[in-house]
């Protein structure tokens, strides 16, 4: 990919920025639990995560999404927002219990109705909606039968998708099964830091084996029903070893991709898990749950892989360190703390490990790809002077990483589009609403947005499919 180039009256050429390929998605992404509120309202039941949100200690200041956003209730004005922004795509999520109250039985046809005018909302305004199955607001119901542990789960997460596209698959063309397996698996059921808050590996890595049949089983499903395009979203580990030139860092680092990374993707692609990862799994577990037929399953096709990207891992040997627990089988492993510029929420900006990981996904499994997140958290607010909230720190972080998927296309990279997370501030899973993500303010007493300079910065990247000529430091 290089700069294109006009030239002036002088007759010298001048670069004026850089651009993406004809047709890429610009879009900004969501999730339902962290925007939607209206927790009780119109049938929703509880979710896992109403549950561990109430639970006290296990969120930051005691706080819930029962309002967050009250995107229910604002969702006209908020896609207007968007329709303003210039965005030409919305990844947002369906809450299960929103639809099936219980996981299973009886459908809940006002939870439907609401994602039926959400996507009419979006299709008026030009807006491509871009729908997730799941982003981890598991009905309690199917928790307290066992979660993502039970088989059962993940044959009734195949039979909610069918119900939802029933419903939306006329209009929506890319359907995401799950958003972030790994997050699921390892901090729902590996470290307890999210829904269900379980510690047990044996857990962990049986959740990831149920959560990927659920989604073959899904993908299945839908593509059988009609759909044009099925995905999946992963949160690859650009994992590299703290001394690339030492043999026990080199191997530590592949035991830490192989239960982040080779664990999901091996299976998805190739259809089968890797040797070294089914040793991993086989100390915790007897390898009962992956049954005969099931890895077939899970590799059912896919038309593009969704990447969620924010940060970089380092890993070296340090014999004597106990497992993390969310990632099990790395004992004598040590993760290196955040160094150099880091975010709110303590992630290390490393650009160029994005456009590292892009390359390694394009090489070693050939799939086409979008980024579904990618963004970062700062404690931003309005300037008491201006009302502005000049949030130039986000802007240098998401030009950064669009600079690193240029240098992944120009490698031969099929990257198909952008998604910045997020849209707007919200609830922040553990961390509460202490954390912002969003292109747009928002004050939770009010509920009242106020874009910020990095979404006036995305709109004009989007009106010219690319990147100005400098940095967006140069640029401000």
């Amino acid at each position: 990919m290089t700069a294109t180039v006009e030239v002036e009256s002088s007759g010298e050429p001048q670069a004026t920025g850089v651009r993406f390929p004809e047709g890429f998605v610009w879009g900004a992404a969501t999730a339902s639990y962290q925007i939607e509120g209206a927790a009780t309202e119109d049938g929703r039941g509880p979710s896992i995560w109403d549950t561990f949100s109430r639970t006290p200690g296990r969120v930051h200041a005691g706080h819930t999404g029962d309002v967050a956003c009250d995107h229910y209730h604002r969702y006209v004005d908020d896609v207007a927002m968007m329709a303003g922004l210039g965005l030409r795509a919305y990844r947002f999520s369906i809450a299960w219990p929103r639809v099936q109250p219980d996981g299973t039985g009886p459908v809940n046809t006002r939870g439907l109705d609401f994602y039926d005018r959400l996507v009419d909302e979006l299709i008026g305004k030009g807006i491509d909606p871009v729908v997730t199955l799941y982003h981890w607001d598991l009905p309690q119901t199917l928790q307290d039968r066992g979660g993502w542990t039970n088989r059962e789960t993940a044959e009734a997460f195949a039979d909610y998708a069918q119900i939802v596209y029933a419903r939306l698959g006329d209009r929506v063309k890319t359907w995401t099964t799950l958003n972030e397996p790994w997050c699921s698996a390892y901090l729902g059921y590996g470290n307890g830091v999210h829904a269900p808050g379980i510690q047990d590996p044996a857990s962990a890595l049986i959740s990831v084996h149920h959560l990927l049949l659920g989604h073959g089983l899904a993908a299945r499903a839908l593509r059988s029903a009609g759909a044009q395009t099925v995905s999946i979203t992963l949160n690859p580990t650009a994992v590299a070893p703290l001394d690339p030139q030492n043999p026990a860092d080199i191997a530590a680092a592949r035991i830490v991709d192989g239960v982040g990374n080779r664990i999901f993707l091996e299976p998805l692609f190739r259809g089968a898990y890797p040797d070294d990862v089914r040793e991993i799994i086989g100390r915790f577990t007897d390898l009962s749950h992956i049954r005969e037929g099931d890895e077939k399953i899970i590799n059912a096709p896919i038309d593009v892989l969704g990447v969620n990207y924010y940060t970089p891992t380092y890993v070296s040997a340090q014999p004597g360190t106990p497992a993390a627990l969310d990632t099990p089988g790395s004992e004598g492993i040590a993760f290196r703390k955040p160094v150099g510029p880091i975010t709110d929420i303590g992630w290390q900006i490393e650009p160029a490990a994005l456009t590292r990981l892009l390359n390694r996904l394009h090489d070693d499994y050939g799939v086409p790809m979008m980024i579904t997140e990618n963004g970062a958290a700062y404690p931003d607010g309005p300037s008491p002077e201006t009302g502005e909230v000049n949030d130039t720190d986000r802007v240098a972080y998401l030009d950064s990483h669009l600079r690193a998927c240029l240098d992944a296309i120009s490698h031969g990279v099929d990257l198909r589009g952008y998604f910045a997370w997020s849209l707007m501030d919200n609830f922040e899973w553990a961390e509460g609403y202490n954390m912002r993500f969003g292109l747009v303010h928002v004050d939770y007493t009010t509920q009242e947005r106020r874009p910020k300079q990095s979404a006036k910065w995305y709109s004009e990247v989007i009106k010219r499919n690319g990147l100005g000529g400098g940095t967006a430091a140069d640029e401000r």
